[in-house]
């Protein structure tokens, strides 16, 4: 065990996060659908996995037209998913175990069915008109050509008021307006419930979409096609920087709190425009997302171009997380360089999310290697998947319910599950890997566990030792008291590596040879998919 430095040990920086899609997770009263009880129930397994953190998707009153990303009450829990009471108990018994809770929060826009924005809609003189982005037509168009991300414009007539309202998603999803004076203040109240019921801390959900151009003009056409369009006037405007600063300060009241941005850039894995919302000091969040990782393609020369971009663009006093899939994104071990070798790249995947500088989150199921399930067109929920059949059969796939055990139904639910059953949960499954040393489960609790007794794995810099050019990554996280040497293959075939500088350490972790031995760093034969952490010593 290493000496500790004088930085305090910082659950959200230092520790790991755990992703819960709550739909899928654990069902506990036979409806099919993951609920908070059966979060609850799962603490346990949570807790020896040894996560620091959990972010829970939206559990907020919702019409579920986007399942919960369409909020109608930011105070209420959805039926759905329980009670506030069970909230509480849930809050209460994970804070008990050692483990911090993250709501997703929504500032973009709201339901179509919030009481906000059925005011607003109700009269063009409404004290709350101004909430939502509201336009007069052009010549009995939209006032601009802005497109939602799901597709088609993004402004809806009504004819009631003879405006349309902007909407970036699904037209029940109509955009608030971070511009208007009193809106900021109403909702930071909405944030500020949370945060005193003991919540700690938020993902902010398109947080850099919030603010528009004030002067409505219509983005440029990308690749020459009308349906594609440079974000320029919908997406990272100085408004919504300053927002950003104003979450930091109310979150900044409380102890211990963390604020996580969701970064929707284009393309998928900008570092440099998730960096700009990082906190330089206090006027930032604490984290940003940047996807760079899960669209890496699989090779150690890509994996490190991605790591030092993003670790370049972060500001001074900034920390960067990383991840390798989530709610939206396809799981990774089914992404197409990982098509052949899936169990081996993934060992070696885990140990480079749960080694790298940074907060690493872990989406359900990802330890215990979860494919994308296939969904037929009868059983496909999410309405991206309904829109746009068959070119893109939505994000179902990677939402199925957790594989918990071999039996029917997976131990998810005793009902008819929301979402069809993956395939594979008779070979892929917690218990059937809980008694498999070598299973990915066991992998990542171990890798855990050597996380949580290294300082320099939690706290320290990162030093490349190489660029990946010939299929090894290799890097070195440093503090003044430890250095940490880990060693990737990411071939399927053996590799040799001499290190200059270094001369031997002990095995702290290795897919492939025993911990606690020690191995000379000259012409070190590294197996096929090795993953090795080593203490150096000399």
């Amino acid at each position: 065990m290493s000496k500790q430095t004088t930085e305090p040990w910082i659950w959200w920086k230092h520790g790991v996060i755990y992703h819960i899609y709550p739909r899928s997770f654990q069902d506990s009263d036979g409806d099919g659908i993951g609920d908070i009880r059966g979060i609850i129930r799962r603490l346990g397994y949570l807790k020896e996995l040894g996560i620091d953190g959990i972010w829970i998707s939206p559990m907020y009153k919702s019409p579920m037209v986007d399942f919960g990303y369409d909020v109608s009450g930011y105070r209420e829990i959805d039926p759905t998913f329980g009670t506030m009471e069970d909230f509480m108990e849930l809050l209460r018994k994970a804070h008990d175990s050692g483990i911090r809770i993250i709501l997703d929060m929504i500032l973009n826009h709201t339901s179509d069915q919030h009481p906000w924005f059925i005011e607003s809609s109700s009269s063009l003189y409404n004290p709350k008109r101004n909430w939502y982005i509201w336009k007069d037509p052009i010549l009995g168009s939209p006032p601009n050509n802005w497109k939602s991300a799901v597709g088609g414009s993004a402004w809806k007539f009504h004819e009631q008021s003879g405006q349309y309202y902007l909407h970036s998603f699904f037209e029940e999803q109509p955009d608030l307006n971070w511009r208007d004076a009193e809106l900021p203040n109403v909702f930071f109240e909405e944030m500020k419930f949370w945060l005193d019921l003991g919540v700690d801390g938020f993902r902010l959900d398109v947080i850099n979409m919030i603010a528009k151009d004030k002067k409505f003009r219509s983005n440029p056409v990308a690749f020459g096609i009308q349906a594609f369009q440079k974000h320029i006037y919908t997406r990272n405007r100085k408004r919504s920087v300053t927002v950003v600063k104003q979450i930091r300060e109310l979150l900044d009241r409380y102890d211990d709190r963390v604020s996580i941005g969701e970064i929707y850039a284009q393309p998928p894995g900008d570092a440099k425009t998730a960096a700009k919302y990082l906190a330089k000091g206090k006027d930032g969040l604490h984290l940003t997302f940047d996807f760079s990782l899960i669209f890496t393609t699989w090779n150690a020369h890509s994996y490190f171009k991605s790591i030092k971009t993003w670790h370049d663009s972060i500001p001074k006093g900034g920390w960067p997380c990383n991840v390798l899939s989530n709610h939206d994104l396809f799981r990774s071990i089914d992404r197409f360089p990982w098509r052949t070798n899936r169990e081996e790249k993934a060992k070696v995947a885990a140990t480079l999310l749960l080694t790298l500088m940074g907060t690493p989150f872990i989406y359900y199921g990802e330890e215990i290697g979860m494919h994308n399930a296939h969904i037929a067109k009868s059983q496909i929920r999410d309405p991206i998947g309904k829109r746009f059949w068959p070119l893109f059969n939505g994000r179902d796939k990677a939402r199925t319910p957790m594989q918990w055990v071999p039996e029917t139904k997976e131990g998810f639910t005793t009902g008819n599950p929301w979402l069809p059953l993956n395939k594979d949960t008779r070979l892929r499954n917690v218990r059937q890997q809980e008694g498999e040393p070598s299973s990915l489960l066991n992998l990542y609790r171990n890798l855990i566990k050597v996380r949580k007794t290294s300082e320099a794995l939690q706290k320290g810099s990162w030093l490349p030792i190489n660029n990946g050019q010939d299929g090894i990554l290799a890097y070195l996280r440093n503090t003044e008291n430890e250095r940490i040497l880990v060693i990737l293959n990411f071939l399927g075939r053996q590799k040799t590596l001499s290190l200059q500088e270094h001369t031997y350490g002990k095995i702290l972790f290795s897919t492939h040879q025993s911990q606690d031995d020690f191995n000379y760093f000259q012409k070190m034969q590294i197996s096929p998919f090795e993953a090795s952490i080593y203490q150096v010593i000399e």
